[in-house]
């Protein structure tokens, strides 16, 4: 068979299996259309961090500067004070964040009432459905001075008022709150999906030979649904430095600013309010790149161990 062939058998072969699947592609086109024209797509204007970009210039005719934003990033004095928000945030995260969800798919994966099981369901995931402005207007009209009632009960059993929202201490304790309460019922889909896949005669054994609920769950559960939690994780570490703009941006104030800065926020400062479009656009590479060096790590070390990792 000659190169020409063998190439055009391939073609065929390309074509037949195309239109076998033709339906799953059409499924397909809209999220590949979403990740090329979002993400993708925008990823050309990176350019403008290694320039002095002038809108009117546009990014052909601006002034290639280098590394020259970078360097002023680093050498900014707010640097490390957004470098120890941003990374103080991201670890609270892990650690609390995180973990929730599959503590909350173990204890649903343990009812056993079908009608009890979906009630906790759906209660659990309709915060995810709530915008982030009206959940920081109820954190709001909750902690209030002027007559919240979360205020108002605080004051009475601490026998003092306690002003959480101008409090820099109470601000990433707050944070971490909003996410839990908002995303780990929708974080624990994917964990019951995977337990949905558990052998059930694993548990019937190990209960005839006297395993307990908590013994079923270390021994047989979590390892069933270790390989999604190491991928989830190591995708997790790919947002390690995003934390979120419009929810820090809505509970930030003139007492908590100190705290409550990231690199997000200052992103939008920055870029948007002073129009120092490279700058900012420097600072965001910055975040990236740390993200892709963390899920790179993550997935070797992964792999080192034993586990299947993303790729």
């Amino acid at each position: 068979m000659t190169k020409a062939e063998a190439k055009q058998k391939a073609r065929k072969r390309w074509l037949a299996q195309l239109k076998r699947n033709k339906w799953l592609y059409v499924l397909l086109a809209p999220g590949l259309l979403y990740f090329l024209i979002f993400k993708y797509a925008p990823m050309w204007g990176v350019i403008i961090a290694f320039q002095d970009y002038q809108p009117f210039l546009g990014i052909r005719d601006s002034q290639w500067v280098g590394f020259d934003n970078f360097t002023t990033f680093f050498q900014n004095p707010d640097f490390f004070r957004l470098l120890r928000n941003t990374l103080i945030l991201a670890v609270y995260d892990l650690i609390f964040f995180f973990p929730a969800p599959i503590l909350v798919a173990l204890l649903l994966n343990e009812v056993t009432k079908s009608w009890f099981k979906r009630t906790i369901q759906t209660l659990v995931y309709v915060p995810h459905f709530v915008s982030m402005v009206i959940i920081a207007s109820i954190t709001y009209v909750f902690l209030t001075p002027n007559g919240g009632v979360l205020y108002e009960l605080i004051a009475q059993v601490t026998g003092r008022p306690v002003d959480v929202l101008s409090n820099p201490d109470s601000f990433r304790p707050l944070i971490i709150i909003q996410m839990l309460w908002k995303e780990v019922g929708w974080g624990t889909i994917i964990f019951l999906a995977a337990l949905a896949g558990v052998d059930m005669e694993q548990y019937e054994a190990a209960i005839v030979d006297g395993a307990g609920r908590m013994r079923r769950i270390w021994h047989i559960t979590l390892p069933a649904i270790r390989n999604t939690i190491i991928i989830l994780l190591i995708l997790r570490l790919g947002n390690f430095m995003d934390t979120g703009f419009e929810q820090i941006y809505l509970m930030t104030n003139s007492l908590n600013r100190e705290v409550a800065d990231v690199f997000d926020t200052y992103v939008y400062q920055v870029g948007i309010t002073q129009g120092a479009f490279s700058y900012s656009t420097a600072v965001g590479l910055f975040k990236s790149l740390i993200g892709i060096v963390l899920i790179l790590g993550a997935n070797k070390l992964a792999k080192k161990f034993g586990h299947s990792g993303i790729y």
